[in-house]
């Protein structure tokens, strides 16, 4: 039988990044990841080289399958709005990239792939510029900042939900309050770059 390397990578994919999310790059285990993935943590080295740069990886998967399924459409600041809640219904179903983000921001400093993160950053600074032509190269940055602050903050921080709303549950009526204060943030963003 064929070994399957595609199947064998994204399974050790999807295993360090719920390690990885959960630990972060310190405390994440490679023999914990290869054996929620069902396979000899070898292929790890084989596959990625090391820890560190399976984590790169882990990230840049992640990162790409946001990118993906959160696209930019339609025109005029509803769009960008709309996005906006996207994403955060997104963080929701896929928590684990919020807290990576926040993972390579406390243990490394810097993005890991810095260019090829500029150039979809960049590509997706262009849609919000797209949708809303009257904004700024600065003005769409920032409001990409806060986007993506904002929604992963609600899944990175879950502690600070509890201590300021008391919220002890994620239930659809708490991501609905959520989603509608960031939609509503963005939505006066925008406003206030008119």
């Amino acid at each position: 039988m064929a070994w399957d390397t595609e199947g064998t990578k994204a399974r050790l994919l999807d295993a360090a990044a719920a390690e990885f999310s959960e630990r972060g790059l310190a405390g994440g285990r490679v023999d914990r990841i290869a054996e929620a993935a069902g396979v000899n943590k070898e292929r790890i080295y084989s596959y990625f080289g090391n820890k560190e740069k399976l984590f790169g990886a882990v990230l840049r998967d992640q990162l790409a399958r946001v990118m993906d399924a959160v696209p930019i459409t339609g025109e005029g600041p509803e769009a960008i709005v709309d996005y906006a809640g996207r994403v955060l219904d997104y963080q929701c179903e896929h928590p684990e990239l919020a807290r990576l983000m926040m993972w390579e921001g406390l243990e490394l400093g810097v993005a890991i792939d810095h260019e090829a993160r500029a150039e979809r950053t960049a590509s997706k600074i262009a849609a919000i510029r797209h949708a809303v032509p009257a904004l700024t190269q600065e003005q769409a940055a920032e409001l990409l900042l806060t986007i993506t602050t904002l929604a992963d903050g609600f899944q990175a921080l879950p502690q600070l939900d509890r201590l300021y709303t008391g919220s002890t549950r994620r239930d659809a009526a708490r991501i609905a309050r959520r989603r509608e204060a960031l939609t509503s943030t963005v939505r006066a963003a925008l406003q206030a770059f008119d």
